[in-house]
């Protein structure tokens, strides 16, 4: 039996039972009876009153309350049929209004269109008008013409009427006619030509109701139909004709480039590659021959430039007189080393610049601004002095107006002075000669002066046309005067420069900064540097991200004269680089790949150019060639030219120096990779290594040694190479001997009876054997007897027995070289 026989399932009544089968897992089910509920009817109960009807109850005419939905009270209903009114009120309110703002549209486009047409009219009448008054011109110049050659003709015409009537008459006929073509034109128009015209705003109701909902015509598309119909009408060419443009094309280009300069759409150029066989993208190169067919296949010139055409947006251009404007002059102090370059130029700017460099010489190109007592701006660049900072010294004279020759009175003119003088002349700058020191009493200015004489300086005192001022860094003496010198020479000068055009200028120095990344020192020439400024500069480009100036602190911008630190740079550029600003990022970019790609094809072809035959040459000519490997970090890129300047001059043909890589920052973990592979010493200038780097180096043992001083560098180098060269030997003759006789001893074989006239004969020393004083034999002795015993040397006076290695003829009278040698180092 079932659950269910002879049951009914429990629930309220009127319920309607149904079973619903329920799944498990593992394959069980269960059935559950389900009720589902009836909706109740709810019956007013007997007594209450009738509810009002008609339109008292606000049921509409001819309702009827007994059909109304169960379970509504009369004030339901009561309250339902208002809202039923109102929004039927409303509705007809809506409609009425659409009404009359759709007549107001209505209106506003049959305005238009009567002010279009009456102007059009207006155009064909006056178009008619010029071209009935040239028809009557023409008509009565040929009715001159007619009227000389046949006059007869014209008195055979009705009285009245003449050739130079008859156009005229027709020429308003023809306008009438064809203002009713355009009548009736305009009368069989479709009816949807009222909405061809925007009319107002599309409002929510429209867009509901289906009206103004479909596509509308903008005005500039009416303008130009109605420019089109009135090329039409006045006989012109209706199609536009196509721009025909000269299109850039270097090498390579980038299909969406080529896009770009033709004004086509990037999708039909990668449609015609298609069609040519090439399946690309907009992103994709392609190479000059390809896109010069696509050019002319879209109907355009092709215009073929080189890659160095880039570089053409950087173009100097000659500025205006009138543009000009004054400008600070730029001095650069130069001498020997240790005569008091930066001492001077910290006596002039009241600071303590020598106190923090290292061994109290300069290392770096420095860049600073001074402002006199009387008001006057002078930008200064102190270089350095040492040997090895030939390049840097050059740097700074070649963006100067006015060279400072600092020589001490008690030193007078030394070899980097020279060096100084030469690069003033090489640069056509004007010099002025500072004798300092003058306060030690070995000073001797006058020693100075005529030393200059040699090197052609001829100061003023020597009735020269040089400037020499006679200073002291240590006690101030002087300083006005040399200012007052400077100024007066820039007077001369007349420094001018345009502020107000794009920057450039000169790149002093460069260093990568850990945290501000590569930083490059400017010395701005021309124009004026602002944040945010795009540039070139060598191989590499930037945006000006902050300008820093000689004090540290951050500025907007920078004008001519003006040095400053600046960051942003993609790169560390070499130190001498030009620094150009350009208009956008991607002009910048492309200048600096060409500028790389260039420097790359250049090392490239050094390297090839040597024919095999040079190579083997070179390979033969290094194996008798010792070398030392060095791998160089520096602080700035002038130091580290400078090093790799000086290790090149270390060595000679047997020892040399040999840079495996020089570069700029931290020595890192890179670094000591490359040290390792050649067993080669890191060397640290004014540089640290980071930890991860130190013990890298601890592991693979690999030598790290730091400088701050370039002598001691360039010592230590020195003395390392000269390790590897291989110890000279040298002869020391230690005595002569005679031969007497010779005697045939067996075992022994030909002995040499000897007297030792000179010096002493030892056992181990080297001999030689000379006969009429030429060398006969060279070897070492065998035996050396004194009578029986075999002795170690013999002196000078006494008889002695010798027999050689390996060498038996000898003969009476021959002579006995005897000397020893002696192994001595070599140095560079």
């Amino acid at each position: 039996m079932s659950d269910t026989d002879g049951k009914k399932p429990l629930g309220l009544g009127g319920s309607r039972p149904s079973n619903v089968k329920q799944s498990f897992s593992h394959g069980r089910t269960k059935n559950v009876v389900v009720e589902t509920k009836r909706k109740r009817v709810v019956v007013p109960k007997p007594g209450t009153p009738a509810p009002k009807t008609g339109v008292a109850a606000g049921l509409p005419a001819g309702g009827d309350p007994s059909k109304r939905p169960a379970g509504i009270s009369d004030v339901e209903l009561a309250r339902r049929m208002k809202a039923l009114a109102l929004a039927k009120s409303r509705e007809v309110e809506e409609a009425a209004k659409r009404d009359s703002e759709e007549k107001v549209r209505a209106e506003e486009r049959e305005r238009r269109r009567a002010d279009i047409e009456a102007k059009e009219a207006e155009d064909r009448e006056r178009e008619e008008r010029a071209k009935a008054k040239s028809e009557e011109e023409d008509a009565k110049r040929r009715a001159v013409e007619d009227a000389k050659n046949a006059p007869a003709a014209v008195i055979d015409a009705p009285p009245g009427v003449t050739e130079v009537d008859r156009p005229t008459s027709s020429a308003p006929r023809k306008a009438t006619e064809r203002d009713r073509e355009a009548q009736t034109r305009d009368t069989t128009k479709p009816s949807r030509q009222d909405d061809a015209r925007r009319g107002g705003k599309l409002t929510l109701n429209d867009a509901l109701t289906g009206r103004e909902g479909g596509r509308q015509r903008s005005m500039a598309q009416m303008k130009r139909k109605q420019d089109r119909a009135r090329q039409k009408a006045m006989g012109g060419q209706v199609e536009r004709e196509k721009v025909v443009r000269d299109v850039q094309l270097p090498e390579a280009i980038t299909v969406g480039e080529l896009a770009n300069r033709m004004a086509e759409r990037t999708s039909d150029v990668v449609k015609e590659l298609m069609k040519m066989g090439m399946m690309v993208t907009q992103t994709e190169t392609i190479d000059a021959d390809t896109a010069e067919l696509l050019i002319e296949g879209f109907g355009h010139k092709v215009v073929r430039v080189s890659d160095s055409d880039v570089e053409q947006v950087i173009d100097l251009v000659e500025d205006k007189t009138s543009d000009l404007k004054p400008r600070a002059p730029i001095i650069t102090i130069m001498g020997h080393v240790d005569h008091g370059k930066t001492s001077l130029l910290d006596a002039i700017r009241k600071t303590r610049v020598v106190a923090g460099e290292a061994g109290g010489i300069t290392q770096h190109i420095g860049a600073y601004q001074v402002v006199t007592d009387k008001g006057q701006t002078l930008s200064f660049l102190d270089t350095p002095g040492h040997a090895a900072f030939t390049s840097m010294r050059s740097r700074g004279a070649q963006v100067t107006d006015i060279v400072v020759l600092v020589v001490a009175a008690d030193d007078a003119v030394m070899p980097q002075t020279i060096e100084a003088i030469n690069h003033a002349k090489a640069a056509k700058v004007p010099m002025i000669v500072a004798i300092n020191k003058m306060d030690k009493p070995s000073a001797n200015p006058d020693k100075v002066r005529t030393d200059l004489l040699q090197h052609e300086v001829i100061v003023e005192k020597m009735s020269g046309d040089v400037q020499d001022v006679e200073v002291s860094a240590a006690t101030g003496m002087g300083l006005d005067n040399l200012l007052e010198a400077i100024a007066l020479q820039a007077e001369i000068l007349e420094l001018r420069a345009n502020p107000d055009r794009a920057a450039s200028g000169a790149v002093i120095e460069a260093q990568l900064d850990v945290g501000r990344g590569p930083v490059a020192t400017v010395l701005v020439q021309n124009g004026t540097l602002r944040q945010g400024d795009i540039f070139v500069v060598g191989e590499q480009w930037g945006k000006v991200r902050a300008l820093i100036d000689d004090k540290g602190d951050r500025v907007k911008e920078a004008g001519p004269s003006v040095p400053v630190e600046v960051l942003g740079l993609n790169g560390t550029p070499e130190a001498g680089d030009v620094l150009n600003v350009v208009d956008t990022e991607a002009q910048a970019r492309e200048i600096a790949d060409y500028r790389m790609k260039a420097a790359k094809d250049k090392r490239a072809a050094i390297g090839a150019a040597t024919t095999l035959e040079q190579l083997m040459a070179n390979a033969k000519a290094n194996q008798s060639v010792s070398e030392l490997p060095i791998v160089v970090k520096a602080d700035v890129q002038g130091s580290a030219e400078a090093i790799v300047q000086a290790m090149e001059k270390i060595g000679n043909d047997e020892v040399r120096v040999r840079v495996l890589h020089s570069g700029v920052g931290a020595i890192t973990e890179t670094d000591i990779g490359l040290a390792e592979a050649s067993g080669a010493p890191v060397i640290g200038f004014n540089v640290r290594a980071n930890a991860t780097a130190r013990n890298v180096a601890n592991q693979k043992g690999v030598e790290i040694r730091y400088y701050s001083v370039i002598y001691a560098l360039v010592d230590d180098i020195k003395s390392a190479a000269s390790g590897l060269l291989s110890n000279e030997i040298r002869e020391k003759f230690i005595g002569y001997a005679n031969i007497k006789e010779v005697f045939k001893v067996s075992n022994v074989g030909n002995v040499a009876g000897c007297l030792v006239t000179e010096g002493v004969a030892r056992r181990s020393a080297g001999v030689r054997l000379l006969r009429d004083n030429v060398v006969i034999h060279e070897g070492t002795l065998k035996t050396l007897k004194r009578f029986k015993d075999e002795v170690s040397e013999v002196q000078s006076g006494q008889e002695c027995g010798m027999a050689f290695e390996n060498y038996e003829d000898i003969r009476p009278g021959d002579v006995i070289e005897i000397f020893e040698r002696e192994s001595v180092e070599r140095s560079l």
